[in-house]
């Protein structure tokens, strides 16, 4: 089976015949839509549904797409998702995010951009949400980063296999749900991507939540919301966070958390930049020889590691 047929079935299995305005006729044996349901919401015939999901459609229009996500109930993301394993399934032409560059860097100007928020915490991200740079007070809150091998410095790898990291969230199953749903629409950017099936593969076996939530087929593209963390040394800290793209790039993101003027959040956020200037690891002259990241890269200089 495709990915698009694993895709669709998943979301078949999450709407109920009910919430559609079907009504329910007897015990189901399964949850969720029956595939003659879907075909009469979408306006498709049932053998179409049924070659889509076992892989053997040879087309698939843009029209015909949207309509079986509109019976889905599909969000943007979503939609943009199953469009992107439509093109993988059966070559229909989308707007697809831009080529796999060999090596991900850093530009100049994005350096000197974390470096003028010295308040701010802040992280450039790559593809498969690779951490490609940071600033000082980003590693004070989250990890000294020079300190992680080049293949482990992934937002995802780090909420689910380090301890010191993931034991920082508060609501720590919310943020790594959340992880699994970004990581899933990079799967559908960059299908071929043998870096990111590594990462898969490797949280698929070392992680029974993981591999469970990947299952699910959930997408969300990175914006914004809200992540509590329960800091070692700064205590409670609620923090809000906008991922904005770095034009220029096609797929680094800056994502920046702030916290509320004047609260304890603000704070806390003062006395880690305090801190970190006691910290001479923690430098950004230090993290700079790290940050242009990918798997095989030699490590940064040694270091302390919170």
């Amino acid at each position: 089976m495709t990915e698009l047929g694993e895709y669709l079935r998943a979301c078949r299995a999450r709407v109920s015949a009910e919430q559609t305005g079907i009504p329910s006729s007897g015990h189901r044996r399964v949850p969720g839509l029956r595939r003659e349901e879907l075909a009469t919401l979408a306006g498709v015939s049932v053998d179409y549904v049924v070659r889509l999901e076992q892989g053997r459609a040879k087309s698939a229009s843009p029209e015909i797409l949207t309509a079986l996500a509109r019976a889905l109930e599909l969000d943007a993301d979503e939609q943009e998702y199953l469009l992107r394993c439509a093109a993988d399934s059966t070559g229909l032409t989308v707007k697809a995010g831009s080529p796999t560059p060999r090596t991900q860097r850093v530009g100049g100007a994005t350096r000197v951009l974390l470096e003028s928020m010295p308040g701010v915490p802040a992280l450039v991200l790559g593809r498969r949400m690779d951490i490609l740079g940071w600033n000082t007070l980003g590693a004070a809150l989250i990890t000294d980063f020079g300190q992680v091998p080049v293949q482990h410095r992934n937002h995802i790898w780090l909420s689910f296999l380090d301890p010191e990291v993931r034991a920082l969230y508060t609501d720590w199953e919310k943020v790594a749900r959340e992880c699994v749903s970004y990581l899933r629409m990079d799967a559908g950017r960059y299908p071929e991507d043998p870096a990111l099936l590594r990462l898969i593969g490797e949280l698929s076996v070392k992680d029974a939540d993981f591999r469970q939530w990947w299952s699910t087929h959930r997408v969300r593209a990175q914006r914004s919301g809200r992540k509590d963390f329960l800091h070692p040394l700064a205590g409670e800290i609620s923090l809000d966070f906008q991922v904005m793209d770095v034009r220029g790039t096609g797929d680094q993101t800056l994502l920046v958390y702030t916290a509320e003027p004047n609260s304890r959040s603000a704070q806390a956020l003062a006395f880690l930049a305090g801190w970190a200037t006691t910290e001479p690891h923690l430098q950004q002259e230090h993290l700079r020889r790290g940050s242009p990241a990918e798997p095989g890269a030699a490590p940064a200089a040694p270091g302390g590691k919170r």
